[in-house]
């Protein structure tokens, strides 16, 4: 990891603890940090925090004080911080269940929600229990017990319907018609690979490191390759050529 991104996380917690006290049970790295996938300039920093219990509102707005970019500058693209009851977090719910979160970041639009139910549909519902799963896997513990031990999987059907939906999700973004390279169309490929690899191998992986796995031995490894190398600066794939390989990974994690 690197120093910047260690003594950012170290102070998070340290805040964390000022503002939660002992309600504060745990703290993990996700995301890229998690599957040592961090990539400079590109990545955000996922950080989950494990709470007893419900937490009252002034807890809550006073934790997005004190961790938001202006009062806490990231060194990442951004922060995603989102707050989970323990009991939530151990249950393997496929709903959101957070108590709050935090999206903050010099490049990054600010949001704070502090209830599941302010939570545009639109914007996707299915992230929480799919970054928990990763936290189960792969979550990086700075404060409390192993990840492992206080993050659940959801149930293989709720899983396999959470992966679809992302890709929907995915699938309905807008994107430039015609054979233009379409900046983004590359973590659209990048991210069906690590649906794919969950689905098909039971592991998560990193955007690149998925996407190698399925180049090994995919008709579209020219195309997944592209992707890869278009998150290390070169020409993005169309977004036509993006969205066939999406829809071709959705309908063969539906179809069984």
């Amino acid at each position: 990891m690197r120093d910047d991104i260690r003594d950012y996380l170290a102070e998070l917690v340290r805040r964390s603890r000022d503002v939660l006290g002992d309600d504060l049970v745990g703290a993990y790295a996700a995301g890229s940090v998690g599957l040592g996938a961090y990539q400079p300039g590109r990545s955000d920093v996922d950080v989950a925090l494990l709470v007893a219990g419900p937490l009252p509102e002034t807890a809550k707005r006073t934790l997005v004080d004190r961790l938001r970019h202006e009062s806490l500058p990231c060194p990442a693209r951004g922060l995603e911080l989102v707050v989970y009851r323990r009991d939530v977090a151990a249950c393997g719910t496929p709903e959101p269940g957070f108590e709050v979160e935090l999206n903050t970041g010099a490049t990054m639009p600010f949001r704070a929600t502090y209830d599941p139910a302010d939570r545009p549909a639109a914007d996707g519902r299915f992230w929480y229990a799919l970054d928990r799963s990763i936290l189960r896997q792969s979550g990086r513990t700075l404060l409390g017990p192993p990840a492992a031990d206080v993050f659940a999987d959801p149930s293989p059907e709720a899983l396999r319907a959470l992966l679809a939906d992302a890709l929907r999700w995915w699938l309905a973004l807008p994107t430039p018609p015609g054979d233009e390279p379409a900046p983004g169309a590359e973590d659209a490929v990048l991210g069906a690979c690590r649906t794919l690899v969950r689905y098909r191998d039971g592991v998560w992986l990193g955007k690149v490191d998925a996407g190698l796995r399925i180049a090994a031995d995919d008709p579209d490894a020219a195309l997944i390759r592209a992707s890869i190398e278009a998150r290390r600066g070169g020409t993005p794939p169309s977004g036509p050529a993006a969205r066939a390989f999406q829809r071709r990974v959705l309908d063969r994690i539906t179809a069984d």
